[in-house]
């Protein structure tokens, strides 16, 4: 991992290293090597991690459906950190794992209800540049999610993509979370309708 980022990692020492070492062994059972990329710039790893606390506090989406939004957003960005750290918080927050392995093929797999197929159309459509969400699909979810979990997951979709695309810009790679766990590998993302 630390020879394919485009920012050397850093040591991440010091008292507010220890800090951050201690919370990420806590949380995570191990400290990342991307930690050491962000530590070049505290501002932007304390924010950044704090608007991640911030979501994760949010509960007006089903966590199933956030969770599935996060790695289909994830996976339409191509990142690979970011869809193996959500598969990871999947198996950590007990949600179906088989389930959440096949959100990278979601269009191919028959695992989803209607409602999660239409949440990961909703992340992908929001990830694409420019963003392809469409009236009927906004409709169908606001009558299905409330106004709330709309916005919602159009915030979840949104804060993964910041992170994601910094991720894949940096050359954050997956560091094998969820391979720590004993799950089996994620499969490769299908495309998406209309992609070459």
């Amino acid at each position: 991992m630390t020879d394919t980022t485009r920012v050397p990692p850093a040591e991440v020492d010091g008292v507010a290293g220890a800090l951050v070492r201690f919370v990420a062994r806590r949380r995570l059972g191990r400290v990342p090597a991307s930690l050491g990329v962000l530590w070049h710039h505290r501002g932007v790893m304390t924010a950044s991690m704090g608007a991640g606390r911030k979501v994760e506090g949010w509960h007006a989406l089903d966590p199933r459906l956030a969770s599935y939004a996060a790695m289909a957003t994830a996976a339409t960005v191509g990142c690979e950190f970011c869809l193996d750290f959500q598969y990871f918080l999947a198996h950590d927050h007990g949600l179906d794992e088989a389930k959440a392995r096949e959100v990278p093929r979601w269009r191919g797999s028959t695992v989803f209800s209607a409602l999660e197929r239409r949440v990961m159309e909703y992340a992908e459509a929001a990830s694409l540049t420019p963003p392809a969400v469409t009236d009927e699909l906004s409709d169908a979810l606001l009558a299905e999610l409330g106004p709330a979990g709309l916005v919602e997951l159009a915030a979840r979709v949104g804060f993964t993509n910041m992170t994601a695309r910094m991720n894949v810009a940096l050359g954050i790679r997956s560091e094998h979370f969820a391979a720590a766990c004993g799950l089996a590998p994620l499969p490769a993302p299908t495309a998406r309708a209309g992609a070459q």
